[in-house]
């Protein structure tokens, strides 16, 4: 009876072991206090703590941990029991992670499905990413975006245009962004000069930079976050003709237009990225008008001007 009863605590330690290192990376120090609050007792916490990671890792754990580096673990090999149904919404996850390029975070996931082959759901995805999200350098770069975003202080990063030149750019509030399917830094970057608005903070210094482009990431500074949110701008638009009816779905949208009125839509949103924006308005062609502020407005109109005069150009030929 005795020798059940060690094999149903040496048990439970394991399983309090793996929960702890499954919230986060901790160091045996830290393990043993909070083993320790558990009610474990403390004689000969730190071997147990030594042996039991041992035993974890010849069961198929991976466990990694190195001088003054905390444990942390890496892959799981608990077994998880599914129905067909949460298979298959973990298939599809997987399907969507892997199209839009993050290859290692669905291998994940068949892993904890445990898919013995890589599976197929019935959505076919059109995303496109610039790169593989999970190959080493840039996986590394998201890392340490995301370890400098949880500081929330100011930091530096060196970034490489689409011409190839290199600049280094002095951030404040900053968040991880994926729009149509490409990975995106979104910062406010108070330096940055302004030629429609007299402002600061104002929408134009939000600035997108693309993370497979991020060079090198500087250490976080002393400096905290100066904003704790994005300035936006009050953008009005109309819609007319086959979207004259359309709905918002974006929550910083509202009609404002008559409802009685029904041949176009009005709509006023607070938009913190105006770039973004444009794009949108342009991709409905006919069916849109920016209204205000004028200056947006001219961009859409000058946009829209060069399209059509790369076609009188080609008729000309």
């Amino acid at each position: 009876m005795s020798s059940i009863h060690d094999k149903s605590n040496q048990l439970k330690f394991a399983l309090e072991i793996l929960k702890l290192l499954a919230e986060q990376p901790l160091r045996k120090s830290e393990l043993e206090i909070a083993l320790g609050d558990r009610a474990f007792e403390a004689a000969d916490l730190s071997q147990k703590i030594t042996r039991t990671i041992n035993k974890l890792r010849d069961c198929g754990f991976q466990i990694t941990s190195a001088p003054n580096r905390p444990y942390t673990l890496i892959t799981s090999t608990f077994p998880t029991i599914l129905s067909q149904e949460q298979k298959e919404a973990l298939i599809m996850a997987s399907e969507l992670l892997a199209s839009m390029g993050f290859t290692t975070e669905a291998g994940h996931i068949y892993q904890i499905a445990k898919l013995h082959q890589q599976p197929k759901s019935s959505i076919t995805t059109d995303f496109h990413p610039p790169t593989n999200y999970s190959q080493k350098n840039i996986n590394q770069i998201i890392e340490q975006l995301q370890e400098r975003l949880k500081q929330k202080r100011r930091f530096v990063i060196w970034y490489r245009n689409n011409k190839g030149q290199e600049k280094w750019w002095d951030l404040d509030k900053s968040e991880l962004r994926l729009h149509n399917g490409v990975l995106y830094l979104f910062a406010l970057i108070p330096s940055f000069r302004s030629y429609h608005i007299d402002t600061t903070p104002n929408a134009e210094q939000n600035i997108i930079l693309r993370v497979d482009r991020i060079m090198r990431i500087g250490s976080a500074s002393q400096t905290p976050w100066v904003y704790s949110k994005f300035p936006t701008l009050d953008i009005t638009y109309r819609l007319m003709g086959e979207l004259a009816n359309y709905k918002p779905r974006r929550t910083h949208e509202t009609i404002i237009s008559p409802p009685e009125i029904t041949e176009y839509v009005d709509i006023l949103t607070q938009e913190d990225c105006i770039f973004w924006f444009r794009q949108r308005i342009l991709q409905y062609g006919a069916s849109a008008k920016v209204l205000n502020p004028d200056w947006v407005a001219n961009q859409i109109k000058d946009a829209l001007e060069k399209a059509h005069g790369n076609y009188i150009e080609q008729d000309l030929r």
